[in-house]
């Protein structure tokens, strides 16, 4: 273990809570639509099929985008990169409630997705260059907690603004912070302004090969395909499966074929019900959870290198029947068990995006995250919405959920296989870094 040569920027802090409260916002963006589908779809005559594909459609742009906004944040101010992207997918989800059917819906979805892309590899590799090894799980997995606090507002402010304003209402209201946090980031500086950045003189092909030969990243990164797979597909239908089921448990089917608007109006506010409800058991599981993995990992890192991966392991394989529970558990207990997954998915979101930075060195790792972002959506949550949707067409949601959830017994595999390598991974980087400091240091 070595402590930089070079002292932290002054600003560490304050970028590290500008980035976590953009990052809040980028998943508020994100599920503001999971949270609405249902009455956007009604309103503008989707299918299941077409509504899980505006999810595919933002998350192809996000991985395509990138890998190319990951390497040109490499060579210019990864401040700038992160100004123009919140900027621009802040515009682009007030476009998505302008949306007068599916051509237009479709547009600001990708439009959103390639704002995505350039934050997505930029803000963690910026963390990791403000800390060094010691500290960097702790302030990761702080970060990260934005993923089940902004995921859980999305729900509850897209399920609220859609019962008091329609769900178009949902999608403007998030623009104008969004806009404020482009402008402050646009004056933030890059860590330690004063040394050399260290820059691969390899090609994107060149150094994506380079990244895929380490055995934890390409472990890693595979678990978490898997884990996206199952997680991005369950998440962006449970309010439309939830408020299905308690529909049916109330008989409404019926009035709602008859277009009964008092039976409409039940529906909606079940659902604003669902949205608040689910919210809630993201944000206290979610944050605890995340919290609970990066502390459990750290605690352990010490005594087992693989630590990391052994927790996010464990953690995925117990997600698994909580998930099932959910699906065969009547309302109230059903919601027991979706705490219990929940609790358990996201417990290895601080250790794995952390050893994701730990095994790559500092030259290559925007490059990293932006590879690990396309690989995990495009075999993961690019595609799990619409086959959810299509499964379900052709048999049941309990079909389709089930289907979906043995991913996560796949990820567990991967993260307990990949936990032999991690130490010595981790060690070749940090053996990088400290020569680099110890030359900076000798002048």
């Amino acid at each position: 273990m070595h402590e930089p040569a070079v002292p932290f920027h002054r600003d560490a802090k304050k970028a590290v809570a500008l980035l976590l409260t953009i990052n809040l916002f980028n998943y508020i963006d994100r599920q503001i639509l999971a949270a609405v589908v249902q009455p956007m779809s009604a309103d503008l005559h989707l299918s299941d099929e077409r509504a899980g594909f505006l999810a595919t459609a933002f998350l192809y742009a996000y991985m395509v985008g990138a890998p190319i906004l990951g390497r040109v944040a490499e060579r210019v101010s990864r401040w700038w990169i992160i100004a123009g992207s919140v900027a621009v997918w802040s515009v682009a989800t007030g476009m998505t409630g302008l949306a007068g059917g599916f051509g237009v819906l479709l547009a600001s979805r990708v439009i959103v997705g390639i704002g995505e892309a350039g934050y997505g590899p930029s803000a963690p590799a910026l963390i990791s260059d403000y800390f060094p090894i010691e500290k960097r799980g702790k302030v990761m997995a702080l970060f990260y907690v934005a993923i089940p606090v902004g995921s859980a507002l999305g729900y509850v402010i897209g399920g609220q603004m859609n019962k008091w304003h329609g769900w178009r209402s949902a999608f403007y209201i998030v623009v104008l912070p969004g806009l404020l946090l482009a402008a402050l980031s646009w004056f933030m500086r890059e860590p330690h302004p004063q040394r050399p950045r260290v820059v691969s003189t390899g090609s994107l092909r060149a150094d994506a090969r380079a990244l895929l030969r380490i055995p934890s990243f390409l472990l890693n990164t595979a678990a978490m395909t898997a884990m996206t797979f199952a997680i991005g597909g369950i998440a962006f239908w449970i309010p439309k499966y939830m408020t299905d089921r308690i529909v049916e448990q109330h008989a409404l089917g019926p009035f709602l074929a008859l277009g009964n608007l008092a039976a409409m109006r039940q529906t909606n506010d079940i659902l604003a019900e669902v949205n608040t409800t689910f919210g809630i058991i993201v944000v206290i599981a979610g944050i605890v959870s995340t919290l609970i993995g990066s502390w459990l990992g750290d605690k352990l890192r010490p005594r087992f290198s693989g630590a990391y991966f052994s927790v996010s392991g464990i953690a995925m394989l117990l997600a698994f029947p909580f998930t099932l529970a959910m699906l065969k558990l009547p309302f109230p207990y059903a919601w027991i068990a979706v705490f219990a997954a929940v609790f358990f998915l996201f417990f290895n979101t601080g250790p794995a995006n952390t050893a994701l930075a730990n095994v790559t060195s500092p030259a290559m790792r925007s490059t990293a995250f932006a590879i690990n972002i396309f690989l995990i959506h495009a075999f993961g949550d690019a595609v799990s919405p619409p086959l959810i949707g299509w499964v379900k067409n052709h048999t049941s949601w309990d079909t389709a959920f089930t289907l979906v959830s043995l991913m996560m017994v796949l990820a567990s595999a991967l993260w307990f296989i990949a936990a032999r390598y991690l130490g010595r991974d981790t060690a070749i980087v940090e053996k990088i870094e400290a020569a680099r400091d110890a030359q900076e240091a000798t002048g």
